[in-house]
């Protein structure tokens, strides 16, 4: 097929408030509830060819998981549209539900994410049998097969989420998603929550299935050393917005945006340099309210570099090099 397998078209979220008695009630006292929508994604746009890994990096709140949701069916865009092989992610209308199940997702927390009352078994073949992907009478033997693909002994299939380790369950999550034989995978910080003597494992795991079934990915993680270990291109969201996307190798040697830049200097370092050590630079100030962004740049108010432009205007995402495209004012267009 033509074109990119995942498209995300000016895709935003806005998440309206509920108002409760308690507000009611307080308003009516006179009190002030702040009840602004949250814009937890602000018209982004993404392409993500065929069996690529596009990882997606930002801080805790700027909208990435809502955008992973969106596109693995679990949540409708406010406006936008998303496509997987060219066919919509979300049926339209009122009630809108998930079309397709050529896209699938691996949740952060294996804990949370596996129903403690089913069994490994019922967990695993549960979506095959309801979409008719296999029968019944095969199931067990379907189960087995992706068990033993993920790394476990098939006799896992007879017991419990709660008997297994962290990162057991984790590969009981990931058999759970590619035994629906999607063709796009969403994983949402999938080794946040494990030890770091057990990322690697389950890191190696997913990189050897995606090239073993050509899945097309996209990694989202806070970490910068396992962005740009398992993704082909890497794109940097901050409170909503994409600001920058290109090459694993571009963006992590030339970075563009000046959030790319005061990330990547954030990382702390271990460099001994004559008995001193070399410490990390965090970014100064907070990360802004979605529920009240700023004008202009989302980034000005932490940006030693912004000037009256980046305060007033939007930047638009356009290409600053070979393999890379940022939204800032101040970096001048290929």
């Amino acid at each position: 097929m033509s074109g990119p397998f995942i498209a995300v078209d000016s895709v935003s979220r806005r998440f309206d408030p509920r108002v409760s008695l308690g507000d009611r009630i307080a308003g009516a006292l006179g009190g002030v509830v702040d009840k602004r929508p949250v814009r937890a994604v602000d018209s982004v746009s993404l392409a993500v060819a065929r069996g690529e890994v596009l990882g997606l990096v930002g801080e805790s709140g700027c909208g990435k998981s809502t955008l992973a949701r969106m596109i693995a069916g679990i949540l409708p865009p406010t406006s936008g549209a998303i496509r997987i092989g060219g066919e919509p992610v979300m049926s339209a209308g009122r009630h809108p539900r998930k079309r397709t199940t050529r896209v699938q997702m691996v949740f952060q927390d294996p804990y949370a994410s596996l129903d403690p009352r089913m069994r490994v078994q019922e967990i695993v073949a549960e979506g095959p049998i309801i979409h008719r992907l296999v029968a019944r009478s095969e199931a067990a033997a379907y189960v087995s097969d992706w068990l033993g693909k993920v790394g476990l002994d098939p006799d896992a299939a007879r017991r419990y989420p709660h008997q297994f380790s962290g990162g057991q369950r984790q590969r009981i999550a990931i058999a759970r998603a590619l035994a629906m034989k999607p063709e796009a995978l969403v994983c949402d910080e999938p080794v946040a929550s494990l030890d770091v003597s057990i990322q690697a494992q389950v890191l190696n795991l997913l990189l050897d299935l995606q090239r073993e079934l050509a899945l097309t990915v996209l990694f989202i993680s806070h970490h910068l050393g396992v962005v740009r270990h398992v993704s082909d291109r890497i794109a940097i969201m901050h409170l909503g917005r994409i600001v920058e996307i290109g090459t694993a190798a571009a963006v992590y040697e030339t970075p563009q945006h000046p959030y790319t830049q005061a990330l990547l200097a954030s990382v702390p370092t271990l460099v001994l340099e004559d008995d001193a050590v070399v410490s990390f630079q965090p970014i100064q100030g907070e990360l802004p309210s979605p529920m009240s962004p700023p004008p202009g740049c989302h980034f000005h108010l932490r940006c030693p570099l912004a000037g009256s432009r980046c305060r007033s205007e939007s930047p638009a995402l356009r290409r600053t090099g070979p393999h890379q495209s940022a939204a800032c004012h101040l970096v001048p267009e290929a």
